[in-house]
């Protein structure tokens, strides 16, 4: 599939700390996650209008001294195949490039950080990699049958050895993590520069059940903070 920009927050101080940024949203994922809250995007693109890369391009090169770079985000931008045309492209108004991935594409990666076309990379890691936990595991928290854990864990290795700015993300459920849970995270990602733990919104999901969770306090995710702040450099709470 050729790569496709379907959403657009010309201007953006959230998705990536620190910066000014347009935020470009992709169609479709891999991943069927029960929480997600861009499930329109994912299940239903058709119903997005399609951003002309043209439009794009004049954004760009109109906002130059305001706007550092673009967060390409999705669904899941790693599943198209020109993915590096893109960001090749991108590149020539001389951006800055964060992307969001869930991580199940080392290979993709692996291309787009030999060739220098992202500056920063957002994984998320959706639970424990170890299948030992007290709540769920990987194909659950992803909403698939089956998951190919080993190239998660590639891609976290990767990311670690690249030298680029990164962080990895766990949006926390109640029902799906536990304090356990993310302890067991941080302690397969030791030594990484950034954890983000994110609350969990009920407002819009995937799965509808979700929308009657209520989301952990911040002051449980403050604990499940200093739990972990022992493993990784820095960990921050979001939302």
């Amino acid at each position: 599939m050729k790569i496709e920009i379907r959403g657009i927050i010309y201007i953006s101080m959230l998705d990536w700390d620190g910066k000014i940024v347009t935020t470009l949203f992709t169609p479709r994922c891999n991943f069927r996650c029960p929480f997600c809250h861009n499930f329109e995007l994912v299940l239903h693109p058709e119903k997005h209008k399609k951003i002309p890369f043209s439009d794009i391009l004049y954004h760009l090169d109109k906002y130059k001294k305001w706007i550092d770079g673009i967060c390409l985000t999705g669904g899941e931008p790693c599943i198209y195949d020109n993915i590096d045309d893109f960001l090749i492209k991108i590149r020539k108004c001389k951006p800055r490039v964060k992307l969001d991935t869930n991580g199940s594409f080392p290979n993709v990666l692996e291309k787009l950080i030999r060739k220098k076309l992202v500056d920063y990379v957002a994984m998320d890691i959706k639970t424990r990699l170890d299948d030992c936990g007290t709540s769920v595991n990987y194909e659950t928290a992803s909403g698939l049958e089956k998951v190919e854990k080993n190239k998660i864990k590639k891609s976290i290795k990767l990311i670690m050895a690249s030298g680029i700015n990164y962080e990895f993300r766990t949006t926390v459920v109640p029902g799906l993590h536990t304090s356990e849970d993310i302890l067991a995270i941080a302690s397969f990602i030791k030594g990484a520069k950034k954890y983000c733990l994110q609350n969990f919104s009920q407002s819009e999901t995937l799965d509808p059940s979700y929308r009657k969770i209520q989301p952990y306090e911040k002051k449980d995710l403050e604990e499940m903070k200093n739990l972990v702040s022992g493993y990784v450099k820095e960990c921050v709470v979001r939302g």
